[in-house]
């Protein structure tokens, strides 16, 4: 997805350190704007693969750099940021979107389609894209430009890491059917397949292996480097021996996620976590 002309815009004002504020700042509401209407993404699913769209990255970097201070009170909760990216209603463009009350916030700039639910207190930042009827659990977070997919659920405190800076970095992306159990924390712009299981606690970073019992490999990262889930994979998280002698001495262990089965086509994730952690 792009619009041509706001793409040489933001381009152009980025490439230029004295451009001033009132030249940017209609570029800027444009690119919320259509980040917010899901027409433009930070990040997209293309033939060949997921595909970063930096440009996006650094239309939302010119927010933060012509933006001003503001105060939004709005009681019980009371907000000071800039004033580009205030806390904003998703359902206001008439999508079927439900924010149960208790003090969630939905940063501008953030996609949040039909029968999505968020659930108090979440926070959604800047540039992150939210599909179809996937649910948002108590103290959950979806970081800067992540792209989560339709019918997924996030369960209460799981982390979804964002990524601005450098520009050209993937942001971590989790794809449509995907389970993320309580206290998940995906980071560095790792990927979870279609239909993937991740079971509470599970941390996953490109710098953590992640071994795959099944098929008895390491799962090899993708082309940028980044940590890929394979569809329809259960990952529990594990441990492995130390390598060195003080930890072989000790009985120490390293943390290390695993594939311990795939969900056939019957099993819905409740069930497919339930038989692979017995």
């Amino acid at each position: 997805m792009s619009e041509p002309d706001l793409r040489a815009a933001i381009e152009r004002l980025a490439e230029d350190p004295t451009a001033p504020a009132e030249e940017m700042r209609p570029w800027v509401e444009r690119l919320l704007d259509a980040l917010e209407s899901g027409r433009v993404r930070a990040a997209e699913p293309t033939a060949s693969g997921w595909r970063v769209n930096a440009w996006v990255k650094r239309g939302i970097l010119l927010a933060f750099r012509c933006g001003g201070t503001s105060t939004w009170d709005l009681p019980p909760l009371a907000f000071r940021d800039k004033d580009t990216l205030p806390p904003r209603a998703p359902w206001s463009d008439g999508r079927n979107v439900r924010v149960v009350p208790g003090g969630s916030s939905i940063r501008r700039g953030a996609y949040l389609a039909d029968g999505v639910v968020v659930m108090p207190p979440a926070f959604v930042n800047v540039g992150a894209y939210v599909g179809d009827g996937t649910m948002i659990d108590s103290h959950a977070l979806v970081g800067s430009c992540a792209q989560v997919g339709a019918r997924v659920h996030l369960s209460a405190a799981v982390q979804i890491g964002g990524v601005l800076e450098p520009v050209g970095a993937f942001p971590v992306v989790i794809e449509d059917d995907v389970f993320v159990g309580g206290g998940a924390g995906i980071y560095e712009g790792s990927r979870v397949g279609r239909g993937a299981v991740v079971a509470p606690g599970v941390v996953l970073t490109r710098a953590v292996p992640l071994h795959d019992l099944v098929h008895g490999v390491v799962v090899p990262p993708d082309a940028s480097g980044g940590l890929v889930v394979p569809e329809r994979a259960v990952v529990v998280p594990g441990a492995r021996p130390a390598s060195s002698a003080f930890g072989r001495d000790r009985g120490l262990s390293v943390y290390a996620p695993m594939i311990v089965k795939y969900r056939d086509l019957r099993s819905d994730a409740a069930t497919a976590l339930e038989e692979a952690l017995r």
